[in-house]
Formats: structure tokens, sequence, C-alpha cells
């Protein structure tokens, strides 16, 4: 009977890539990139306005841009026409107002800048009304009770900030402006609102607190820079896994007998059809100006980070989607596919998304401490109150980044625990230590130099503190880095609760401050004073060691810190009074929007893991159960031919005593499943998501433990599905 040679397909992807795979020609040689040049050459940014816009409409839009001041709409024809002819400079036919719904990725409809004309020919038309409001369907995309599905009005809204682009296909290409989408009762039906939301209080507070520190600052901007974490297989592998393509993840595979044990994979030399599928992202991302910067492998066989250098929140929260949107795309042109999931494969390191945030002035990052941080007391201000508010929003941080997919991630051996905690670093931590105790600190430990024993190396410069990889939120120099994100998501709402929290904090040590100095007393008094008593209340979130140490779990439990495993733990915690009071206080989600998240959230989950119980259930009963049956079949028969013939034949009929248990539990396992998948566990989707992690995921582990054993044993030539040996490792 046919069999798949799944030994062939490895052949296939091998030697089906060269240096001229992807233009079908004789490979040219490399090609050079004007890094300058092309920066944001499909971006209608500040230079292109400059040269396009009236000079007052330029103005006008700018004061908006930087600083911050209400839209005025009477120039939005000016803006409308130049962005128009821009764009049909460029090629393009049609534009779209592109949006980020709570699906956690983005969306788009598009319209032709055709309209007819009384003659019976076609003008290309764009005005400022077009410009600033759209109108897409609201009722299909997830709003968690806000909109019902009779109630289809929604709109989109022009985001100045985030300039638009040029999207390009082989076909042709178009106009993307980015837009803020809400409801028609005007509720946030996206990730960009609230965000943009949270810039503005966090820019409130933190302008106020350095005014009492006697500085002139106009304005205050949240910046990110989020790391992107990601897996490359090559195509032919990936549509023969059923389950990679519907779910992102493998949900078989046994462990092969190499995978990222020797090391060697992190940090070496990139292969060349990887490089150059880098590069071609990077020329992608430079002309949609993305600051991309670096480029390396990952810990994993088969796993790669890029990252840029960050910038204004909302405008790195558009750049993160279209790094995704890109990564995806390109990866095709090199005959591979990039899985984003968290945990594309079992027993191998998974992918995050180390979000870099810090907050400043124009001219000054305010986590920046300097040489001598105990004497920039500033710095000590802005640096308790982040810790202030991680403390307090633990909850918070671990909700931001709940769902499915990190479940395969967090708490592991590669990836933050589910404890949140800060990183200080030995520097600042031992500062922190004399501020608390001594209300004051005096000095700062120093890094000195490292001489390497060879008098042709340099002496290198070494930092007054280490960096700690199991920490979820630690201080890496000028900012903290929330390593807790995983792979696939949105930055967006991570960024929102920071910003959120971190202006809750500042406001509440803003008005003691201020307290303090009404009454008369000094503020470089006041100020220590209340740092040392913050500081007192704060320590128990301040953790400078193993977070992956069960001994740590012990510790957090110990000083009250909240331990959330999974999704669920840590989304029962979303919807709670202080957090609404929180959002509703500072204007970022009314209390009606902050509970269609929890819903929506809860809603993901359970789809997100249902759609992995069918697929698993399909995959097992129409490919791995068949080709299991096929071998035993083979095995009787060969059986049958020894037991005529008067052969023993006892590694024979052992291994048919292996695959018919192994048969046996699959079978049983399988009924287990489809039962379970077929429960769905109530009417509400609160019922439904308890359901699927209590008894889907483990219903779906014992089939593939009985298909994982099966692997080991079936031949090649039966087995269905390429293996890990043949996915991570062949590039």
């Amino acid at each position: 009977m046919p069999r798949t040679t799944a030994r062939f397909d490895t052949l296939a992807a091998a030697t089906g890539w060269g240096a001229d795979s992807r233009s079908g020609s004789a490979p040219t040689g490399p090609i050079p990139m004007d890094i300058e040049g092309i920066f944001g050459s499909n971006t209608f940014g500040m230079s292109e306005m400059r040269a396009r816009l009236p000079k007052q409409v330029y103005k006008a839009l700018c004061r908006t841009i930087e600083g911050g001041e209400t839209l005025d709409p009477s120039i939005a024809d000016a803006v409308a026409l130049a962005m128009k002819e821009w764009a049909l400079e460029k090629g393009a036919s049609h534009f779209t107002h592109w949006f980020q719904p709570l699906t956690g990725s983005t969306a788009e409809k598009h319209d032709s800048f055709i309209t007819p004309n009384a003659g019976g020919g076609a003008v290309a038309e764009f005005s400022g009304k077009e410009l600033i409001q759209g109108e897409p369907d609201a009722s299909s995309f997830p709003s968690g009770g806000l909109r019902a599905t009779f109630e289809a009005r929604g709109y989109t809204a022009w985001d100045p900030t985030s300039p638009a682009f040029i999207a390009e296909t082989p076909a042709g290409c178009y106009l993307s402006i980015p837009t803020a989408f809400l409801s028609w009762t005007g509720d946030a039906l996206d990730t960009k609102i609230p965000l943009l939301r949270s810039m503005t209080v966090l820019a409130e507070q933190a302008t106020r607190a350095l005014k009492l520190f006697g500085a002139d600052a106009t304005g205050v901007t949240a910046t990110c820079g989020p790391e992107q974490e990601f897996f490359l297989i090559d195509q032919e592998f990936f549509y023969r896994r059923p389950d990679l393509v519907t779910t992102g993840r493998s949900l078989f595979g046994a462990k092969p007998p190499r995978g990222q044990e020797l090391e060697d994979h992190y940090f070496g030399s990139i292969p060349d059809r990887v490089l150059a599928f880098m590069i071609e992202v990077e020329r992608e991302l430079y002309r949609l100006g993305v600051p991309v910067k670096t480029r390396h492998n990952e810990v994993a066989p088969g796993q790669f980070e890029m990252a840029p250098i960050y910038e204004n929140a909302n405008l790195a929260a558009d750049h993160q989607q279209l790094m995704m949107i890109t990564l995806r795309k390109v990866a095709r042109n090199f005959g591979m596919a990039c899985l984003l999931h968290e945990k594309p494969f079992a027993g191998v390191n998974g992918s995050g998304k180390h979000l870099n945030w810090s907050l400043g002035t124009e001219s000054a990052n305010l986590l920046e401490p300097g040489d001598t941080p105990h004497a920039n007391m500033q710095f000590l201000f802005f640096c308790t109150a982040v810790l202030r508010a991680v403390d307090r929003h633990q909850d918070l941080l671990r909700a931001a980044v709940a769902h499915a997919g990190n479940d395969h991630r967090l708490g592991a051996n590669e990836a933050p625990p589910a404890i949140i905690s800060v990183f200080l670093g030995d520097q600042l931590a031992d500062v922190f230590n004399q501020l608390e105790s001594a209300g004051e600190a005096t000095d700062s430990k120093q890094g000195g130099l490292l001489g390497l024993g060879s008098p042709v190396l340099p002496r290198l410069p070494q930092h007054a503190g280490d960096r700690n990889r199991t920490s979820p939120f630690a201080f890496t120099g000028n900012k903290f880095e929330f390593r807790a994100l995983g792979s696939s998501q949105s930055v967006s709402f991570p960024a929102t609760v920071l910003n959120t929290i971190m202006a809750e904090s500042l406001d509440e040590m803003n008005t003691a401050l201020e307290a303090e100095l009404a009454r008369g007393t000094e503020f470089e008094t006041a100020l220590r004073s209340l740092i040392s008593e913050e500081i007192r209340r704060v320590k128990r979130i301040v953790f400078n060691g193993d977070g992956y140490n069960q001994e740590w779990h012990d510790e957090a439990a110990r000083r009250g810190l909240l331990n959330l495993p999974t999704t669920l733990d840590a989304l029962e915690l979303l919807p709670q009074d202080k957090n609404k009071a929180l959002f509703e206080k500072y204007g970022v989600l009314s209390h009606r929007e902050l509970e269609s998240r929890h819903e929506v959230a809860l809603d993901q989950y359970f789809k997100t893991v249902n759609i992995e119980g069918e697929t698993t259930a399909d995959i097992a009963s129409t490919m791995i159960l068949p080709a299991a049956v096929r071998y035993l079949n083979d095995l009787l028969a060969a059986a049958e031919r020894a037991e005529d013939i008067g052969l023993k034949a006892r590694g024979l009929r052992g291994t048919l005593d292996k695959v018919n248990g192994l048969v046996d539990e699959l079978t049983d396992a399988l009924d287990a499943l489809v039962a379970q998948n077929a429960e769905l566990g109530g009417e509400d989707v609160h019922s439904k998501a308890y359901h699927v992690r209590d008894n889907v995921v483990p219903a779906m582990l014992r089939v593939r433990g009985a298909a994982d054993g099966l692997e080991k044993i079936v031949p090649d030539d039966y087995w269905p599905l390429p293996t890990y040996r043949d996915m991570l490792f062949v590039k």
C-alpha cells in the first residue's frame, strides 16, 4: 500500500533552496542596502509631510504629533490630498484604515481611490473625512459584550502620531493609515485607544514630578522596544503538519536524539538561508521606518531573534505588528514558515517577546541612573515609583501576559516564573538598602575594569551589576525589561498596564511630596524621607536571585507575593475592584471596557484550547492511529509467517506487543479526548475555559504520550508527520 516517506520530505527540504531560489534566476551577489536612503521611504513621515504640506498645516500637525495638542480637523483635507498624491506616486490604488482589534492582530478594509465622474470616466479622490473616519463592521470582532451581533456600526479614527505607510505585495500596493477602533457607543474596541490614553496620563504625572525637581519639561513619553523571538522551519514540513497550520504549535512530537543540549546554536553563525531571510526582513522594515537593530540565533535549534531600538510606545506597538507581519510574509519568499507561537516544539526553549520599557523627555531618559545613582535623586524617585507600581499591581502585570500559548513557557526553565518580582542588580539594590536603613545613600558600587591576561586584549569596563534572565521584570541599565510577554502577543496591553500603574504611582508620590512641601519641609529632606518610606513598603518585590529555583517560590509565598501559574489563575484577578478603580480613575479603561477585555481573554483561551483539542483528536484519528495499525498489521503478518516456518522471532513478538499496547493506549486516550471535546463544559465562557484547562488539556497530553511513544517505534516510512529531528535542524 502507498506510504508517505518522511525522509524524502527531509531531502526535498534540505536541497530545495539555494541562493538563487527567491528570484528564480542565477545569483547576482548581495544586494546593496543603503539604510539611510531607504529608511522610512514607504512612510508618510515628517520629512514627507514637510515637503508636501502647506507650512501652517504642517506646523499644526506637528503640534499634535510632537506636542500632544488636539487635532485640528480643518487641516484634514490638505493632509488627505498630500497623502493621496504621495500614495499614487508609490503605485497605490487603494487605501485602508489599519487598526488593531481585540484579536491581538491587525485588521483592514480596502477602498479604492477611484471615484466615477460625470463624463463616464474616473478620478482619484481622497477627502479629509475619509482620512479622519472610517466605518468598518464592528459586530464580528471580539468585543466582550460591548457590541451585540446585530449591532454592526463601528468607527475607525485616524491616529496622526503613527505615520501612514505603503503596504506592498507582489501584485500591487496600498496606503495603510494607522487608526483607532471604537464602537458606535464610543467604547474602545482595540488596543491602541487604551495605550494612547495611558501614555497621556503617564506624561501628565511624570511632567508634574519633574516640575517638583525644578525641571522645565514640556512633555514625557513612554518608550518601548520589544524583542521578537521566533522559529523558522521549511515550508515542506509546515504544510505536512496540520497541527502547525491550525494551531501554530506541534501537538505531537517525540523528543529527538539532539535538541539544545550542546548549547551550540545560541549566538552561533547564522545559516545562509536564515541570514538572507533576515536581511530581506530588515530591508522591508527599514522602508517602513522600523528601527530594527539586532539579529542572532536564539537558544533552541531553529530559533532566532530580531529586535528594534526602543521608541515612542504607540509607534513601537504599531511597528511590532508590522514586524510580525513582515516575518511571516518574507519567510514564504525563502521557502520557510515563521512560527511565532510561544512553544511550537515541546522539550526545547519557547519564544518570548521581552518588552524594554522606559520614559523620558526629548533630552533625558528618566530611568538613566548615571555614574552615581546614589546621588541622582530624580532617578531614585522614578525608580521607586516603578517598584511601588509593580508591587501593588503584580496581578495586572501577570494578567497582561496571560494567554494559552504563554502557559507553555511561564515558570519553565526558559522563561520568567509566574511570580512577578523586580531585579535591580547589585549596585541599585545596595543604594536602596542604604536608603531604607539610613534614610540616605552615600555611595554607589563601582564596576572597575576587567583584565583579560593578554596585552593584546583591551581592559573592559565591568558593570556594577550583573543581569538576570530569570527575572520577569529586570532593570537593565536605563530601562526595565518586562520579560514575561509571549512571542505572539500584542505589546499594547502590557504597555498600557505599565503606563497606567506608573502614572498612579507617580500621582500618589507627587501628592505626598507636595503635601510635605506645603508643610514647609525642605525638598531634599521630604524627598529622601518619601523614598525611604516607600522602599520599606515595597522591598518584598525586589529579588536578585534565581527565579527558577523552588526555594524562591517558597520565599515568595512567605513574602506574600502572588503565584499565578496559569492563564485562568491570572485572568480571575483582572476585573477585581481595585483594577476597575485604577483604570477608571485615570480614564484608560471604563468598567465596561475592562470587563470586556476579561471576557475576550477567557473566550480566546477557550477557543484556542478547544481548537487544539479538536486538532489533536483529528490528527490522532486520521493519521497516527492508521499508520500504527498499518505497521501492526504488517508485524502480525510477519509473526504468522515466522510461526509457519517455526521461527521463535522473540524480537518481532516483543515489538508486536509494544506496538499493540501503545495502539490500545492511544485508542483509550483518544476516546477520552473526543468525549471531553464534545462536553464543552457549560454554556458560559467562564465554565468552558475551566473545562478545557482542567479536562481537555490533560486528555490531549495522554493522547500525545501514546502517539509519541509510537513515533519512536513505527518506521519512518509509515510515520505520517515530519519529526522534530527534521524540522529543527534542516535549514
